[in-house]
């Protein structure tokens, strides 16, 4: 696809996560995504089927971006309590980098049962299972207890980002920094999974 091309699909993507946060899915309509985008209508529709194709083009791109990010940084660390720290932190700075992304990812694709059981769904599974992979790396190195059942600390965790990603979305005032957030939910969990000879030197 020509630069010209890939640009113009891209100022629909943005447009349309714009659209689709502040109107909701079902309510946002194609012409007030072209206007976003300073398109004609039938200019989506020569890279979009329909505004659900939109939607899915949205959540394979943006998760694959996020998802790779996470893994790039995550190699930096030099073991899974570090990894399992900035994943918290990473996770939590989307809603500062991109409030209308999250709230989109927060609030529509939560309410759509047919996407989160479709195919596409499996780029989020890949963004969870990451935490999974980084609580069995911490128990290959002695790092994390292992009784721990990576599949239930993996939801447990994303969990409490979630409901913290959520706050900051719905509520107009923020009472904790993201750092902060990030560092007391990671220390709730890494405390309740450290081996006991490894907390007490931390």
């Amino acid at each position: 696809m020509p630069k010209k091309s890939r640009d113009k699909e891209e100022k629909i993507l943005q447009a349309a996560i714009k659209v689709f946060a502040q109107k909701g899915f079902f309510n946002a309509r194609i012409s007030e995504i072209a206007k976003e985008a300073g398109v004609a209508d039938g200019t989506i529709y020569l890279y979009f089927r329909s505004k659900y194709d939109l939607l899915v083009a949205i959540f394979e791109r943006e998760f694959s971006r996020i998802v790779q990010r996470m893994k790039e940084e995550l190699a930096t660390l030099p073991d899974a309590r570090a990894k399992l720290e900035r994943y918290a932190l990473l996770h939590l700075r989307l809603v500062e980098e991109n409030r209308y992304l999250a709230e989109l990812f927060q609030i529509e694709l939560r309410q759509s049962y047919k996407f989160m059981k479709d195919r596409h769904f499996r780029k989020f599974a890949e963004y969870v299972n990451l935490i999974s992979r980084i609580v069995r790396e911490g128990q290959a190195e002695g790092l994390f207890r292992k009784d721990v059942k990576p599949g239930i600390f993996k939801r447990a965790f994303f969990g409490a980002l979630d409901e913290m990603s959520r706050f900051w979305i719905l509520s107009p005032r923020k009472k904790y920094r993201i750092n902060t957030a990030a560092k007391q939910i990671a220390s709730f969990f890494l405390e309740g999974i450290l081996k006991k000879e490894t907390a007490n030197c931390s």
